[in-house]
């Protein structure tokens, strides 16, 4: 079983995020996290929780709770799961921490630390709405390093507007030089119910995906990082846990507003409203909103979605209701090879993984 905890809190509100966050405002944030630890408690004993290989506490912004709240938070959650053995992710944002906070991390036992710095060429951070500097970012991702961290992952994003090649390889080669253990490489998608997605939409070119999803390919794996996931590379050893239980179809279990688990075929989202959600685990122990059952078919349909992206790829069992010659298709076309039993992408295959795995269902 891996965890998610979903921390909505944000200083700033990101034209491109399309996660439930919101800032801080009213909420009693004492409340929240004493509604956070008593849903893990009643979680664990309802699923009889013995084993939670990762934890993953994302957002929002994690990070910019204080550090009574942070301590607060990690002594219940250890109180109430059994996280002996558990691998710890929690996402930052530079802006919301320095020396003294970077060493509680460490000492809550978290493992890695995500993170989310995008850009180093100010004119990206500026249209990403990003509240730290190019110079923050670097400094932050130091400080994990002198703190003792295990593992420091930095998210990078291309293809923003205004963006050029320069910017691209530039970030690129600022987050090489700050040796991290992970790079995460995405491709600004433009999601709905966001501020980009009717102002900037059209302004994706396709041309400038692949260059800069080609460029950062290359000058990651010359650096020595594996390129495992679509947008994933890390030092060997180092890949991320907890993505790759999810990838892989482990059941997840989501604490915290609109946090999402699926458990044995049952799926539900938790109430997207921090102050409902507040009050539901305070009168009812839980907080779930939509449910539904996963069907053979449709586990089936996110596992070629999901492991597709992988670069072990997709086992060949998975290809059993795919249409007619698609995989021959893509093998003569050399997108992809059979290695393994596994149906693996090349080439130019993982830049077109969502329409492949379209084409495979």
């Amino acid at each position: 079983m891996i965890v998610y905890i979903h921390i909505p809190f944000c200083h700033r509100i990101c034209p491109y995020c399309s996660f439930y966050k919101h800032t801080p405002g009213g909420t009693d944030q004492q409340a929240f996290i004493k509604a956070v630890i008593e849903e893990a408690r009643r979680a664990s004993a309802y699923h009889r929780l013995a084993d939670i290989t990762t934890l993953y506490l994302g957002g929002g912004t994690p990070s910019m709770l204080s550090p009574s709240h942070l301590t607060e938070l990690f002594h219940g959650l250890h109180d109430a799961l059994p996280l002996e053995n558990t691998h710890i992710t929690l996402e930052a944002n530079p802006a919301t921490f320095g020396v003294s906070k970077a060493k509680l991390f460490k000492e809550l036992g978290v493992n890695r630390v995500s993170l989310g710095i995008q850009s180093f060429a100010a004119p990206v951070l500026k249209t990403l709405g990003r509240e730290h500097t190019a110079e923050e970012a670097a400094e932050a991702v130091q400080i994990l390093q002198q703190a003792g961290l295990d593992e420091v992952n930095i998210d990078l994003m291309f293809s923003v507007p205004g963006q050029t090649i320069e910017h691209w390889q530039y970030s690129l080669d600022k987050a090489i030089s700050l040796n991290p253990d992970h790079i995460s490489a995405y491709n600004l998608t433009y999601e709905e119910d966001t501020p980009f997605f009717d102002k900037l939409r059209h302004h994706e070119d396709q041309d400038i995906n692949a260059d800069m999803f080609s460029l950062a390919d290359q000058k990651l794996k010359d650096a020595g990082f594996l390129h495992y996931e679509t947008s994933n590379y890390a030092r060997p050893g180092k890949e991320s846990r907890h993505n790759l239980a999810y990838w892989q179809g482990e059941d997840y279990l989501g604490l915290g507003p609109s946090a999402v688990s699926t458990v044995a075929a049952n799926r539900w989202t938790n109430l997207p409203d921090t102050a409902r959600y507040i009050q539901a685990i305070t009168t009812l122990g839980h907080a779930k909103s939509d449910q539904e059952i996963i069907t053979p078919e449709a586990f089936r349909t996110e596992r070629i979605a999901l492991l597709l992206r992988t670069t072990k790829g997709l086992p060949e069992g998975y290809l059993s209701n795919s249409p007619d010659g698609s995989v021959e298709q893509l093998i003569a076309n050399k997108l992809a090879e059979i290695e393994d039993q596994h149906l693996r992408l090349i080439n130019n295959g993982p830049m077109l993984v969502d329409a492949i795995a379209a084409e495979l269902l």
